[in-house]
């Protein structure tokens, strides 16, 4: 999204340079643009110049929702998103604790543009996109919303495993 978001305006990317401009393999970033298509945040462009483009320019695009298109609603534990799921729910001090913990962070993530990201990546970087320091995923990850069964652990309700190293931390600096 970033790749796009500074190329917004200049005509459809390929996916093979985004990929190479970002370091990640092909196939990945072919199974991020199918959930991204599907939640009508880019589309495909036939033809010798094709490729993709953004449905709308980066500035109406929340960090939040590309975020949400790839892994899901942003909660920190399930009994946070489906409190039905827990009959400790209406007595514990930790879902109150990680429900503000979601709401604020989505909220901020809410505040913040495509193009306000890819601004401040700019300024961080000059002119390359591709961020030395991330670790790079391997060939098997696969957004969330391509999964056929989510991979997660159970939710802890005091630990919060979900957040710590979560692949939308990683994604979103891409």
């Amino acid at each position: 999204m970033m790749e796009l978001a500074k190329h917004h305006g200049q005509g459809p990317l390929a996916l093979k340079e985004m990929a190479e401009r970002q370091g990640i393999p092909l196939k990945y970033l072919e199974q991020i643009a199918i959930v991204l298509k599907q939640f009508k945040l880019i589309r495909s462009v036939r033809g010798p110049f094709g490729g993709y483009v953004l449905t709308r320019p980066p500035e109406k695009i929340q960090i939040l929702e590309i975020i949400e298109a790839l892994e899901g609603p942003l909660t920190f534990v399930h009994c946070v998103r489906d409190p039905s799921s827990c009959q400790r729910v209406p007595s514990c001090a930790f879902n109150e604790l990680w429900k503000a913990v979601s709401d604020g962070a989505s909220k901020v993530l809410k505040s913040v543009s495509l193009a306000d990201m890819a601004r401040l990546d700019s300024q961080k970087k000059g002119s390359s996109s591709a961020c030395p320091d991330e670790p790079r995923l391997s060939k098997r990850s696969r957004p969330k919303a391509a999964r056929a069964a989510p991979q997660r652990a159970p939710a802890s309700h005091t630990a919060g495993r979900e957040a710590k190293g979560s692949k939308s931390s990683r994604r979103l600096h891409r």
